[in-house]
């Protein structure tokens, strides 16, 4: 009896997972971006004590901090999520689906179940 090798050079990783990883990693990144622009804009440009609420610099009617800090960046994750998602992401095949076999033959075990409750078991 052998023992299961461990080695990992002989396993074939799926494309499909390749693929999901690479494209999770390249989100996570654009996530991680986005936050340490965020935070740190946010809180350096519209947490300022003793600021005269009539002196706020506006752009496009809401103060420059939130525009810049949140709806510029967001705007811009958007942008690439449109990007990414159209251009960048690969369609894998993912096989043959048999689902509806599986609904055919769950509706017949269900139609045998409701036939033999309703004969109580008895065929003569």
């Amino acid at each position: 009896m052998t023992a299961p090798s461990n080695d990992t050079e002989s396993m074939e990783v799926d494309p499909v997972f390749l693929n999901s990883r690479r494209e999770a990693w390249i989100i996570l990144g654009l996530w991680v971006v986005a936050l340490l622009w965020a935070v740190p804009y946010c809180y350096l440009n519209g947490f300022q004590s003793g600021m005269d609420p009539e002196a706020v610099e506006m752009t496009m009617g809401i103060p420059s901090w939130v525009f810049w800090g949140i709806a510029f960046p967001w705007f811009v994750a958007d942008l690439f999520t449109i990007w990414f998602c159209l251009f960048y992401m690969k369609e894998d095949d993912l096989g043959v689906a048999h689902e509806g076999e599986d609904l055919a033959e769950e509706i017949a075990e269900m139609h045998a179940a409701r036939d033999e409750a309703t004969t109580g078991g008895n065929e003569s």
